[in-house]
C-alpha cells in the first residue's frame, strides 16, 4: 500500500470515527433521558417548574433554555460592534506593524485565558459596578454574565474576520477607489460583501462559544430557576444548571438534567445549521 492510499484511509477513518462520536454522544445522552422523557414527555421543553422535593418531583426545562439564548444572544449584540471594528482594523486598515502585532498578541490572550479566570474577575470587578450602579441589586443576572461573555468571545469573531478581510482581492479594492469611492465605501459596498460570510461564520462560532459556557456564567448570572422577564434578572443556563446540580442529582433528577444536555447538544446543533444556510445565501 502506497503513502497516497495510506493517508486516504486515514482521512476517512478520521471522518468516520468524528461521526461515530457524536453518534455515541447523543445515543448516551438519549438513553440516558429517557425516564425523564417518560414521565414529563414533551412538555419538559416547555414547563417553567424546577421542584426536586421528594414524592412532588417535577422537571422543566424553559426556564433554563430561555437564559441560555438570552445570555447568548446579548453577548452576541454586546460583541458585534468591538469585534467588528478589530477585525477591520487588523484585516484592512493596519494590516502590519508592532500595534496590529501587539493587538493580535492581545486578542489571542484572551481566547486562551481560562473562564474561571473571566468569572473571578466578574465577580469581583463587574458585578459591584453593576449593583453601584443600580442595574441590579445584588450585581448577579443575565446582563452581568453576558458582558463577561462577550469579552471571551470577541477573539473568535474578531479573529475569522479579519482574516477573510485580509484575503478580499486587492483588484476589487483598487477598482473601487480608481472609481472615486472613499476608504468607508470600499468598506461598506467591497469588503463587507465579499467577506460577509466569513464574518458570520466568525460570530456563528462565538454564539456557539456562548452557548456552552458554563463556569463564568455559573459565577454571575444568579443561578435562579426561573424564567427571566428582563436582562438585568437573575437566571440560570443550561450549562450552569448542570454544573450546579449533577454533582448531588439521582433518579428523575438525574435523567431530567441528562434530558437537558441533550437539549443543550440540539440547541447547539440547530443554531449551527442555521448559521450554515444563513453563510450560504450570503457567499450566493
Amino acid at each position: 500500500m502506497n503513502s497516497e492510499k495510506l493517508f486516504k484511509y486515514l482521512l476517512i477513518g478520521s471522518g468516520v470515527l468524528i461521526v461515530l462520536i457524536a453518534l455515541g454522544i447523543v445515543t448516551t445522552l438519549f438513553i440516558g433521558s429517557i425516564p425523564s422523557f417518560k414521565e414529563f414527555g414533551f412538555g419538559f421543553i416547555y414547563s417553567s417548574e424546577w421542584n426536586p422535593t421528594e414524592g412532588r418531583e417535577s422537571y422543566g426545562a424553559l426556564p433554563f433554555i430561555i437564559g441560555t439564548l438570552l445570555t447568548s444572544i446579548l453577548a452576541l449584540i454586546i460583541t458585534f460592534p468591538f469585534a467588528f471594528s478589530i477585525s477591520l482594523f487588523l484585516g484592512e486598515y493596519f494590516k502590519n506593524g508592532k500595534l496590529p502585532s501587539f493587538l493580535r498578541s492581545v486578542v489571542d490572550l484572551l481566547a486562551g485565558i481560562p473562564s474561571v479566570v473571566y468569572g473571578l474577575w466578574g465577580f469581583y470587578a463587574l458585578k459591584p459596578l453593576v449593583a453601584e450602579l443600580g442595574l441590579n441589586a445584588q450585581g448577579f443576572g443575565i446582563f452581568t454574565s453576558s458582558i463577561v461573555l462577550a469579552i471571551m468571545i470577541i477573539p473568535y469573531a474578531s479573529s475569522l474576520g479579519a482574516e477573510v478581510i485580509s484575503m478580499v482581492p486587492g483588484s476589487l479594492k483598487e477598482a473601487a477607489y480608481s472609481l472615486g469611492a472613499t476608504r468607508f465605501e470600499v468598506v461598506r459596498n467591497v469588503i463587507v460583501p465579499n467577506a460577509g460570510s466569513g464574518i458570520f461564520a466568525g460570530y456563528i462560532l462565538a454564539l456557539g462559544r456562548a452557548i456552552g459556557e458554563t463556569m463564568a456564567v455559573t459565577m454571575l448570572i444568579g443561578n435562579s430557576n426561573i424564567i427571566p422577564t428582563g436582562i438585568f434578572d437573575l437566571g440560570n443556563t443550561m450549562a450552569s444548571l448542570i454544573a450546579n446540580q449533577f454533582s448531588e442529582a439521582e433518579g428523575l433528577k438525574y435523567s431530567s438534567l441528562i434530558e437537558i444536555g441533550l437539549l443543550l447538544f440540539i440547541i447547539t446543533g440547530i443554531v449551527n445549521y442555521i448559521g450554515k444556510l444563513i453563510m450560504r445565501k450570503l457567499s450566493a
